[in-house]
């Protein structure tokens, strides 16, 4: 298959509101609420003009943690980055998709310096175009994103796709956030149900069979120790006796002495060392801007005898993870809202730098996706990929397809039987066995073969 030439002819960005059941507390801000922004693309490739579709959850105080700005700025902020990058879309004369994506984010991060801080927030208008012209190319070609991908239709190159596994994975294990506010068991419980969905870590490792977590942490080492002995000792109560888990610092941990003390007071009794004995990886512990200062190296080494790291906010463009191994980072997260392409360039180096002898290693993580875009793309991308396990939290804290038009809930329930099933008068996500199935994201299009219902949203 060779790349074909396309132009974006048009788009449009929509917004829809969105609570949550239960409030997150990641890093430095909880969150009750916020919009799902959709881009909708429209691109010539040839003849034919085809239509694609992305979203993403504008989440506060993840792609600009700046104290200064409201989450009404950063929200503001995120969707004028999808339409600066939009607007260069239109003006980029016909190219492969690779290429309209290298000018997207050539022109978007006009004036920023290398690994500079707002990339993340400026990369994100460029993500949710690549992924809605991904969209609309697939369909112009009759074909689903994991076979685009193989037959080379973005344009990567043979080096880059040559590690990719023979065929999609499935099925996914979820990996179960557990926020820095969420009740472990009945008895942290200080609220009424609102719903008979799980609330407790305890009801979701019932509910779903789940074996993998991920722990946020960044209260202090005091705070973070005391909440990783109780997750362990419930953990070690009632998940399968091969649970795995993974710590997000989400950039709160200036001294990376005192991560590695935290790492070290849990050797002191049991539940500490059940937990190091089963810690997958440590994610962004230092703040975006200390992620690549070479003073902090001696650190970082000796931190990663404890654990690998990985970096995710400090994913800024492509030549990020490369500088951050050097640093002594062994893994990089996959969210399609840094960038589809990004992912599979840097599946390709953990590759070549494995055969060279070297750790080196990708993990799927969640900012909150929610159905139908957010999530069925970003699992399209992973099982393409090969990852077996992704953080997913977006069932967790909101309720099953509620923030969705009943049009397109019932149709991605009716198009997609193996990754929803019926809950009460609506849909939830299917998980059985600590497993999504999603077999059915390999279709034509990229990770959905239901109706978007892009009228039902306001203009944003």
């Amino acid at each position: 298959m060779t790349a074909p030439r396309l132009q974006v002819v048009s788009f449009e960005l929509r917004q829809s509101p969105c609570e949550t059941r239960l409030p997150f507390r990641f890093g430095a801000v909880t969150m009750t609420r916020a919009p799902q922004l959709c881009a909708r693309v429209e691109l010539r490739v040839g003849p034919q003009v085809a239509a694609g579709f992305a979203a993403d959850l504008l989440v506060p105080r993840w792609f600009d943690k700046d104290p200064t700005k409201s989450i009404e700025d950063n929200q503001r902020d995120l969707i004028a980055a999808a339409r600066a990058a939009g607007q260069v879309a239109l003006a980029t004369p016909p190219s492969t998709l690779a290429d309209l994506v290298a000018a997207m984010t050539a022109a978007c991060f006009a004036g920023t310096s290398a690994q500079a801080p707002e990339r993340l927030r400026l990369g994100f208008g460029v993500a949710l175009l690549e992924r809605a012209a991904i969209d609309a190319l697939c369909r112009s070609q009759h074909t689903s994103f994991w076979r685009a991908l193989r037959g080379d239709l973005f344009g990567l190159g043979a080096d880059v796709l040559a590690a990719l596994p023979s065929h999609p994975l499935a099925p996914i294990a979820v990996r179960h956030t557990v926020g820095m506010q969420d009740p472990l068991d009945d008895a942290d419980l200080t609220t009424p149900a609102t719903d008979d969905l799980p609330r407790t870590l305890r009801a979701d490792v019932a509910a779903y069979g789940l074996r993998f977590f991920k722990l946020k942490i960044g209260a202090g080492r005091a705070a973070d120790l005391t909440r990783l002995r109780a997750i362990a000792t419930t953990l070690t109560a009632c998940a399968p006796a091969d649970w795995r888990c993974s710590l997000d610092a989400n950039e709160q941990y200036l001294d990376l002495d005192a991560l590695a003390g935290l790492l070290q007071d849990l050797r002191a009794d049991a539940p500490g060392r059940e937990l190091l004995a089963r810690l997958l990886h440590v994610e962004q512990p230092l703040p975006r801007h200390l992620t690549f200062d070479p003073a902090h190296r001696a650190a970082l080494r000796e931190l990663a005898t404890l654990a690998p790291l990985i970096i995710d906010e400090a994913d800024v463009d492509d030549g990020a993870f490369a500088a951050a191994h050097d640093l002594g980072y062994a893994g990089v997260s996959v969210k399609n809202c840094k960038g589809v392409l990004r992912a599979v360039r840097n599946h390709a180096l953990c590759a070549e730098l494995r055969a060279r002898g070297q750790a080196a290693f990708q993990s799927a993580e969640d900012l909150t996706n929610l159905p139908v875009l957010p999530l069925q793309q970003d699992l399209a991308t992973i099982a393409s990929l090969g990852l077996t396990h992704a953080e997913r939290n977006g069932h967790h804290y909101f309720k099953g397809l509620a923030h969705l038009s009943a049009r397109e809930a019932t149709g991605a329930f009716a198009a997609h039987h193996d990754l929803y099933r019926r809950h009460g008068e609506g849909f939830a996500l299917r998980i059985e066995r600590g497993e999504l199935e999603v077999g059915s994201l390999d279709c034509v299009g990229y990770g959905y073969a239901s109706e978007i219902d892009f009228a039902a949203r306001a203009p944003a």
